[in-house]
């Protein structure tokens, strides 16, 4: 699941780059919690819960539909 999820990532990842923001990938949980953490302009970006939910979290359950919620961990 870890692959999937990094191979979703990393297709949104150059819309992210675009404006000088990025995302890393930081845990998995077994009952299907992605953690997530927001690096450069993402970081403190006023928008970057929207980034999250209909950006990060559409592409990953999109793609992982296992996965059950997308959490920003500092």
């Amino acid at each position: 699941m870890k692959n999937e999820i990094q191979k979703a990532l990393n297709n949104i990842r150059p819309f992210l780059q675009a404006d000088n923001g990025d995302v890393e990938l930081v845990e998995v949980t077994d009952d299907g919690i992605v953690k997530v953490r927001l690096t450069g302009s993402c970081e403190i970006c006023p928008l970057s819960i929207m980034t999250l939910r209909a950006g990060i979290e559409r592409a990953i359950m999109k793609e992982v539909p296992a996965v059950r919620r997308i959490e920003a961990v500092s």
